[in-house]
């Protein structure tokens, strides 16, 4: 019984190693050999991405903080008092800003 396990095994990786060569060799005719994705590539492509992900998430941050200074000092510069001026929610507005 063990042998016909071990046979079994054998086969199977063989079956996997085979599609897997396919799979590469179709890529490369597809794309072409210098097109083709490694994994160098796929780590650079995900910097890429944290980077311009992080970018975003800071231009946000800056347009919120920009926003929520000039609604308080367009509100101060009418007379009017600003929504949620107590010291408290100065602390909420503080935290509209992600501090990440």
């Amino acid at each position: 019984m063990a042998t016909a396990e071990v046979g079994f095994v054998a086969v199977s990786r063989a079956v996997v190693a085979a599609a897997a060569e396919l799979a590469a060799e179709v890529e490369r005719r597809v794309v072409g050999d210098e097109n083709v994705r490694t994994a160098q590539g796929n780590a650079w492509a995900a910097i890429c991405a944290d980077r311009a992900r992080a970018q975003a998430r800071a231009d946000m941050d800056a347009m919120v903080a920009a926003l929520a200074t000039n609604a308080s000092q367009g509100q101060r510069r009418k007379g009017q008092r600003a929504v949620g001026s107590s010291p408290r929610s100065s602390a909420s507005q503080a935290a509209l800003v992600s501090t990440r």
